[in-house]
């Protein structure tokens, strides 16, 4: 091996300067700005002077090249204009967008709507939602229950800033509702939509309309969605994460309903930034000689090219021509000498490549170069090199040195002369010679599990006065550091670190390690198993009341064979995906069809498979084509059969409907069947409504609070189904006709009164209670309130109520038909309430287990009640039980258990009016049975 080092070099002092948006950077009059090291540093960045493109040009003797362009943009948001916003008229069942009206931004930015209150936020679903490229709210079709305020949220994802608008206000018509009608699709994706290799694309697609849209997404070409895609927010956003060139194309988003559907279409449009794949060399030619440089780059769309020379752009004339990426001058003078680039653009990115041009007049300029395992000199003029002649040296005419069978013998200094018309020249240059690079650990072919983690290593034995570097190639390309999956470990080794592995990871992979005199590699295939792809072309091939043929075709077992098979299925009447009972009961990973049993008649239905292998189970298949059950006479009975109640006369028969899915066919109905008690034969009814949950029977001759025997059926287009079990229930009864005696009344506290009366004792009718209605007076009916007590009971408390208050009070018996007449009202008097003061400035002392206490007294005020004496509840700390203790004075003496829990204790005033106001929490600290504490609590 060898390893060649120049002796004589040319070295010039590089001078930078920038530029922001073309014009020159006066570093010497802008005290914001300066160079550190070649980089430009800005102090106090300002929004409206720093915003820009920047562009770096280096230069020196030998001439100039701009550096790639940098953007500089300002992330902000703006504040909402502060104006009261218009109300929103709409019907129900009516659609509405709500503007959002984005104030002034930079960055991206993400929307959310608060209904009425902060952190109220609406929830998206199939009827609502909130487009995130243009922040406005979408309702497809409004409810009773959106009415309110909607006010837009807008945060920039960049600064975290949040800024929210005025409120929107919703609100209903009164002159009608909005009658059905087709989709109107309000938010939709441009017709042509570009994206680039490995983003995520995000397409929206919302419409209006009643019944509520249904949201589909297809390719227009037919193809099936692979499994990366997702959908979002009831299929109103279609996600395709790492968006490749397969992925380009026609897609279309259907909104659909039972009046109509409407379709929006777009395209996918797929571009690539330029990328080098040819390039120019640094060049050394003589004077009169053609260049010819030539550069090309791929893109999409494709790139433009332009040639710069010392950082000016070059342009067809005289003896010079630019074509398409290619540069010819010809004959070159010296004028011609400096530092040319080659730019490739197109509308996603710029790339520059550099070059020198020298151009020599009169003396030969010599370079040395390596190649193979052997050592060359040459020149790049017409010259002759004069050296010793070996057996293992050969000269050729061009100039070129020739070294075979190099050994560590061979290092040293070499000088080559150089001579033309012009003159001669010499240069020297010193070949070492290097022991050779080994890989002592390279990659081995593996097996691996979707998910799980790598290393691959890559360790190599050189020579210590080489640089080794190490790259990764995968399947042919360059593995580099934007693939979050893979990263190089290992500080001076070129491990391979592969981290979540996909499918689309298997492959061969290349270590590759070059020295500055030779390239190794090495070589490991890796398979990676996962779970099985999803199946195919899943179609329903018979269909009864209660089963459904289901054939599919097998997806891709992903290096792992598929054991078994998943049906699922979907009604309108279930939350997301059900696994669902089939013949045979397990499904072998040979058998592609299937009977789905145990479905319900008359139910469309939608099916997918999921394929199971050693690995896990896969992504599901795409649905079928959604497939009614055939209808049946109905299988299921009402529950929860009931009734009474009512008015006078009526026979009331209540029953919880049969859930839609139930109900096996078409003009589903209900029988329902009544008879007194005694009697044989049944009265039937029939209703058509499939909602209907109630039945009323009225008839004169009813007798009030009359037994009978209730049963109710079903039926539909296929026949009569069964009844439910027979109950007994009550038809309606008359109100109680007798009133209460003895009626009085005392006020217990300030806020509560005590209520007595004689229970009824001899009346016609069923008393099932008592009920106490009190007011204030007919001026305020707001003060009106009711309690009532069962049949037993003669007696009730009323609560909350205001002290020193004058209150009117009635008592009534009551039943299910209502209440009975009221006795002429009694007025009571509410006490005083007790003194809004808590007891103040508490202090005490503690001398072993006796705690006396001692507080400042409290005075009732004249609207207050008088204060009767002291009530002190303690408690020991972390416990529930708590004890109470009375005193009349303004003291207290408590002997606490031995234990070395803190105690709370809490004083209130006594009075006519109840309970007063407690003081602040006093906590007595146990710390020792012999201590001596006294402590002075001021209390405000």
């Amino acid at each position: 091996m060898y390893y060649l080092l120049f002796t004589e070099q040319y070295f010039s002092i590089i001078f930078i300067r920038w530029s922001l948006n073309g014009t020159l950077i006066n570093l010497g009059l802008d005290h914001r700005r300066r160079l550190s090291g070649g980089n430009l540093i800005i102090g106090n960045l300002d929004r409206y002077q720093d915003v820009g493109m920047y562009q770096c040009m280096a230069y020196n003797t030998v001439g100039a090249i701009l550096s790639r362009r940098a953007s500089l943009q300002f992330a902000y948001l703006d504040h909402f204009k502060v104006h009261t916003r218009s109300a929103v008229s709409v019907r129900e069942g009516q659609g509405v967008v709500l503007l959002c009206g984005t104030p002034t931004s930079s960055g991206d930015l993400t929307y959310a709507w608060v209904f009425n209150e902060y952190p109220y936020f609406v929830q998206q679903d199939n009827r609502r939602f909130v487009s995130q490229q243009t922040g406005n709210l979408y309702i497809a079709k409004v409810e009773p229950s959106d009415v309110g305020n909607y006010t837009c949220v807008v945060m920039n994802s960049i600064t975290k800033g949040k800024v929210q608008s005025s409120p929107t206000s919703l609100i209903l018509r009164t002159d009608g509702v909005m009658g059905e009608y087709e989709p109107k699709i309000e938010v939709n994706f441009p017709d042509n939509v570009p994206s680039s290799k490995g983003s995520t694309v995000t397409l929206e697609c919302f419409a209006l309309g009643n019944p509520v849209p249904e949201i589909t997404w297809r390719r227009a070409n037919g193809v099936p969605f692979p499994s990366k895609v997702k959908m979002k927010y009831s299929n109103a956003v279609l996600e395709i994460p790492s968006f490749q060139q397969d992925d380009t194309g026609g897609y279309e988003c259907v909104a659909e309903n039972k009046m109509g559907r409407n379709t929006a279409t777009g395209r996918l449009a797929f571009y690539a930034k330029p990328q080098w794949i040819q390039t120019m060399k640094d060049t050394a030619m003589a004077i009169e000689e053609r260049l010819h440089w030539e550069c090309r780059a791929n893109g999409k769309p494709k790139p433009s090219y332009a040639w710069l020379k010392n950082g000016q752009q070059l342009l067809s004339e005289d003896r010079i021509h630019v074509e398409d990426g290619v540069l010819t001058v010809s004959p070159l003078t010296l004028s011609d000498a400096g530092m040319y680039q080659c730019v490739a653009e197109n509308k996603h990115g710029i790339i520059y490549f550099a070059a020198e041009l020298m151009v020599l007049e009169s003396k030969g300029h010599l370079t040395v170069f390596l190649k193979g395992c052997m050592a060359y000199f040459q020149l790049y003029v017409v010259a002759v090199c004069v050296c010793l002649h070996l057996h293992r040296i050969a000269l050729s005419p061009d100039g070129t040195l020739r070294l075979a069978n190099v050994s560590k013998s061979d290092a040293g200094s070499y000088t080559c002369f150089a001579r033309n018309r012009f003159g001669m020249s010499s240069t020297t240059g010193r070949l070492l010679v290097t022991d050779p690079t080994r890989i002592i650990q390279g990659p081995v072919d593996l097996e691996i599990i979707v998910g799980e983690s790598i290393v691959l290593p890559c360790q190599v034995a050189s020579d210590p006065v080489l640089d080794v570097s190490f790259s990764w190639a995968f399947n042919g390309q360059l593995i580099t550091k934007g693939d979050g999956h893979f990263e190089l470990v290992g500080g001076v080794t070129g491990d391979l670190m592969i981290r979540n592995i996909q499918l689309y990871h298997a492959g061969k992979y290349i270590c590759v390690v070059d020295t500055d005199v030779e390239s190794l590699s090495a070589v490991a295939v890796l398979i990676v198993k996962g779970p099985p792809s999803p199946p195919e072309s899943v179609t329903v091939e018979e269909v009864t009341d209660s089963t459904a043929q289901l054939a599919w075709s097998p997806g891709r077992d992903n290096g792992s064979p598929i054991t078994s098979y998943i049906i699922q299925t979907k009604t309108p009447f279930t939350v997301g995906w059900q696994r669902v009972n089939t013949v045979p009961e397990v499904i072998d990973g040979n058998i592609h069809t299937a009977t789905v049993v145990d479905l319900n008649a008359w139910v469309e239905y939608e099916f997918r498979v999921l394929a199971r292998n050693g690995v896990g189970v896969g992504e599901p298949s795409p649905v079928s084509v959604k497939t009614r059950t055939e209808d049946a006479v109905p299988d299921a009975a009402p529950g929860d059969v009931g009734g009474g109640g009512g008015s006078r006369y009526e026979l009331v028969i209540t029953w919880e409907p049969v859930p839609e899915e139930l109900q096996n066919g078409e003009s589903f109905g209900y029988i329902i069947a009544f008879r007194a008690f005694g009697e044989v034969s049944w009265t039937h009814v029939a209703t058509s409504a499939p909602g209907a949950s109630r039945y009323v029977y009225r008839n004169d001759s009813l007798a009030p609070f009359s037994p009978f025997h209730v049963k109710v059926g079903t039926y539909n287009s296929k026949g009569q189904g069964p009844f439910s079990p027979v109950v007994t229930i009550y038809s309606a009864e008359t109100e109680p006709s007798g009133m209460p005696a003895g009626v009085w009344a005392r006020s217990v506290a300030a806020s509560e009164i005590e209520v007595n009366w004689q229970a009824l004792t001899i009346t016609p009718e069923r008393v099932l209670g008592y009920e106490v209605v009190y007011w204030e007076d007919d001026t305020k009916p707001e003060t009106m309130g009711k309690v009532r007590g069962p049949w037993n009971q003669t007696s009730v408390t009323v609560n909350n109520l205001a002290g020193n208050t004058q209150y009117f009070l009635t008592v009534s018996a009551f039943n299910t038909a209502g209440t009975g007449p009221f006795l002429p009202a009694i007025n009571v008097t509410t006490k005083k309430p007790p003194p809004a003061q808590p007891p103040l400035n508490v202090e005490w002392t503690l001398i072993g287990s006796q705690l006396s206490l001692y507080w400042e007294p409290v005075v009732a005020m004249e609207s207050e009640s008088e204060v009767t004496g002291y009530q002190l509840s303690f408690w020991r700390q972390r416990h529930k039980e708590v004890n109470t203790f009375t005193t009349a004075n303004s003291t207290a003496d408590l002997t606490l258990p031995e234990n070395e829990d803190d105690y709370i204790i809490r004083i209130q005033t006594l009075s006519e009016g109840g309970l007063g106001p407690a003081s602040d929490p006093i906590r007595i600290h146990r710390l020792s049975m012999f201590c001596f504490f006294f402590v002075h609590i001021l209390l405000s």
